[in-house]
């Protein structure tokens, strides 16, 4: 959903049917902020990033241990080693509905609430916690949030629980799961474009005489800044329109090898590397450009399907292969482990004043259940970033010997940092006092 009565301060390159929010400047307060003559420049927002893997981990390959650079981390979490001074690790939380169920949509579905889940094939769940924000600042951007997914819903039922539970981490009220985009040109339109449909102009296009205009009025700095983030845009344009050639037809197919009609522009990409690495490439850009503060990556269904042949398994989905606890799992979790990584370096990289965007974001990741094992008594959560200063970094932490351990306590710290306080969430009663 578009806020469009946000942006009377804005500044936007708007062309045809297209408005295209600007990354931070020193030189002018492209976000509507007011100037001083101490304040030149804007102060960076803060953002809020939730990736999910399902099926949970390897069961030995999970854990963290030390601070700072000298933090040591299991196999599954190798992948984070470079950003080691910014990463927390959680051990210990855990949802007490989820353990009612003890089945893959049961402990999914309120992953992100703690919420009561309605079995019989019904869906009733809870607002999750990035709605409970975007509700409440999603006016400042102008999308509310963005809710992307690399794997499609299921909407069957799978032992008396529906499998939409399974398939959406993302709430916007306990009965509405919030809709999950997998298709990457839509979601690239929800950014950039004013009417959310594919168009045949691309964004970069109808913009650049806009964005000329704007050039000759900002420092030299500010200038390089513009001209890389335009360049990211092209970039993500091209992959996503390369992605498009190579996805599949939409709809059934029983007979044909061929396709009889002609391909749709906006495809589902085959290639899980390259449509997760566009994903993951869009939330980038949305808390680049500030079009958001608040986007949930669901990179696979609990209970899901993927294969994944560019690691050498392909023998075996994802979900069958979350029970082998074996070398392959591992290989598996580490590929996950890896967009992660590849989210935070890319926001590393990219300076808003004294800070980078990954100072500026709050990045969880978690999973419904410690392993394939479906157990969930200990959550696996790891959390990246600086948050505005708000989240020190270089730390573990271990609540399972504590009493008051539910998720939704990280859930009140993390909507606190966001600047949302609650009095409760869940089944949570206070904040952790150590986020």
């Amino acid at each position: 959903m578009l806020n469009r009565h946000a942006f009377n301060r804005r500044t936007m390159l708007r062309g045809l049917g297209v408005s295209m929010a600007l990354p931070w400047m020193e030189s002018t307060a492209v976000w509507g902020d007011e100037t001083t003559a101490k304040k030149p420049g804007s102060s960076a927002p803060t953002r809020m990033a939730i990736l999910f893997s399902g099926c949970g981990f390897h069961s030995n390959e999970w854990w963290a241990k030390g601070e700072g650079a000298d933090m040591e981390l299991g196999r599954v979490l190798e992948p984070l080693t470079p950003h080691r001074e910014k990463l927390v690790f959680i051990n210990g939380l855990f949802n007490a509905e989820a353990l009612k169920g003890n089945i893959h949509s049961s402990q999914t579905g309120n992953v992100l609430s703690g919420a009561p889940l309605a079995s019989g094939g019904k869906v009733h769940s809870g607002t999750s916690v990035d709605q409970v924000v975007a509700q409440k600042i999603g006016h400042q951007t102008k999308v509310s949030s963005l809710v992307l997914g690399c794997e499609k819903a299921n909407p069957s039922v799978h032992k008396d629980y529906s499998m939409l539970y399974s398939s959406h981490i993302s709430w916007s009220s306990p009965t509405t799961p919030t809709p999950l985009e997998v298709y990457p040109a839509l979601a690239f339109d929800q950014l950039f474009k004013d009417t959310v449909q594919q168009g045949d102009q691309s964004v970069l296009d109808a913009v650049l005489g806009d964005a000329r205009a704007f050039r000759r009025n900002v420092s030299r700095r500010d200038q390089q800044k513009l001209d890389e983030y335009l360049n990211s845009v092209r970039e993500v344009e091209v992959r996503i329109e390369q992605a498009g050639k190579r996805g599949e037809l939409q709809g059934f197919r029983p007979t044909l090898t061929e396709p009889n009609i002609p391909r749709p522009n906006d495809g589902y990409p085959q290639d899980i590397v390259e449509h997760m690495r566009i994903m993951s490439d869009l939330l980038v850009l949305a808390f680049q450009t500030d079009t958001t503060r608040v986007v949930t990556l669901k990179l696979n269904n609990d209970h899901g399907t993927l294969r994944f042949p560019h690691i050498g398994v392909d023998y075996m989905i994802h979900h069958l292969l979350s029970h082998t606890d074996g070398e392959d799992w591992l290989k598996v979790n580490q590929f996950f482990l890896e967009q992660l990584a590849y989210i935070a370096t890319r926001m590393d990289a990219i300076r808003e004043g004294e800070r980078s965007l990954l100072d500026n974001t709050m990045l969880m990741m978690c999973s419904s259940m410690r392993n394939g094992h479906h157990d969930a008594t200990r959550l696996p959560v790891v959390m990246l970033g600086g948050a505005g200063g708000k989240l020190a970094g270089g730390r573990v932490l271990d609540f399972a010997a504590n009493e008051n351990r539910q998720m939704c306590r990280l859930f009140m710290s993390m909507m606190d940092i966001m600047g949302v306080p609650v009095d409760s969430f869940g089944d949570a009663r206070e904040k952790l006092s150590e986020i």
